[in-house]
């Protein structure tokens, strides 16, 4: 039985799309339709239900697909014993926040390639929640709460926050002082469903999280957007510290309410290959836990 045949089948299947499949492998559709064809030829049986709107396995292809991921990662593994310890190979798959991909892991990538010229890394940066089994990530740095995915999800810390404003739009509203002075003021509102989350300013009081209604005149569904929003002194931003201490040393920022922060946003790293996690994606997950680790608490 053809390993690389098996190795689509589990993509396609994880995937249920063989164009998605052939481009995370770097094969054709067609390609894609040939190895399986030939694996089914092979096995005597149908593995993969196809329909107009997906593929899905069927019964004898959901028994094959559990074995056949272990079999992969044990071929894997084993390929990596007559290698080099550093010498890791294949694609790994991740997506990040886009902050956190131009701040910190991307000026810092050429010290992991360096490590690991062989592997080759596809990093996806957006500011939702991507799906990471359908969507075929073997790794996402999340920050915020987790929802119950069913995913392996590993603590990294917390990020601090801060509340910020550009120094003209402090000239042009002056600087808050207390909660009430809020009222005065304006926030640039951040929603993914652009409009679905109100405007609200959002601070601790001892262990109670507390929410102030804010008007806004701008509402913006990316961490870039909000940044610039924010330097064009568009209103108030509330945000993790990393990307804008700079911001705020240099002057185009300027801190307010430092006594009135959101709660630090917990940041995890969730991976879906249970226990058996392929040795170049725990070395990448590592590396970035590393890497990340300095603007933590």
């Amino acid at each position: 039985m053809d390993i690389e045949s098996l190795r689509v089948f589990v993509k396609v299947s994880e995937l249920q799309s063989f164009t998605r499949a052939g481009e995370q492998l770097g094969m054709s559709k067609a390609r894609v339709s040939q190895r399986l064809g030939a694996l089914e030829e092979e096995l005597g049986s149908v593995l993969l239900r196809r329909t107009t709107r997906a593929v899905r396995p069927t019964p004898d292809g959901e028994q094959l697909l559990a074995r056949a991921k272990r079999l992969l990662i044990e071929a894997d593994e084993l390929a990596a014993m007559f290698q080099a310890p550093r010498a890791l190979r294949g694609r790994v798959r991740i997506d990040m926040p886009a902050t956190f991909a131009r701040d910190v892991i991307l000026p810092r990538l050429p010290e992991l390639l360096a490590s690991h010229p062989h592997v080759e890394l596809l990093i996806s940066t957006t500011d939702r929640h991507v799906e990471v089994v359908r969507e075929g990530f073997d790794c996402v740095l999340r920050i915020g709460a987790l929802a119950d995915s069913g995913l392996v999800a590993k603590r990294l810390g917390t990020l601090s926050m801060t509340n910020c404003a550009s120094a003209s739009y402090i000239r042009k509203y002056g600087m808050p002082r207390s909660i009430d002075d809020l009222d005065k003021h304006v926030l640039i509102n951040y929603s993914l469903t652009l409009g679905g989350d109100p405007p609200v300013f959002e601070y601790r009081d001892g262990d109670r999280t507390l929410e102030r209604p804010m008007r806004s005149m701008v509402t913006v569904n990316s961490a870039d957007a909000y940044l610039a929003a924010c330097v064009a002194g568009l209103g108030i931003i509330q945000a993790p510290r990393v990307g804008k201490g700079m911001k705020i040393e240099d002057g185009t920022l300027v801190e307010l309410l430092p006594e009135f922060t959101p709660a630090p946003m917990p940041v995890s790293i969730v991976h879906p290959h249970g226990r058996n996690v392929p040795k170049r994606v725990r070395a990448v997950m590592g590396w970035i836990a590393q890497t990340i680790e300095p603007y933590l608490t």
